[in-house]
């Protein structure tokens, strides 16, 4: 669980965007969308694997740029 403690002089905003950003990066907001369906292993490797060629095509596509 997520705390933000109140200091003296902190605002309610100021401690929601403390908390928005605890939130974004601790990822809580993804794994709570992804276990929302169940997801067969097979398919997260070839999604893993997917994602994998499309970063290497962008990288390779940026060295033959530059």
């Amino acid at each position: 669980m997520l705390i933000v403690e109140l200091k003296n002089g902190l605002t309610i905003d100021r401690a929601l965007k403390i908390l928005k950003g605890k939130v974004a990066k601790t990822k809580q907001l993804k794994q709570l969308r992804d276990r929302q369906a169940y997801v067969k292993p097979s398919v997260e490797r070839r999604d893993e694997l997917k994602k994998a060629a499309y970063i290497q095509k962008l990288r390779q596509e940026e060295e033959e740029n530059n």
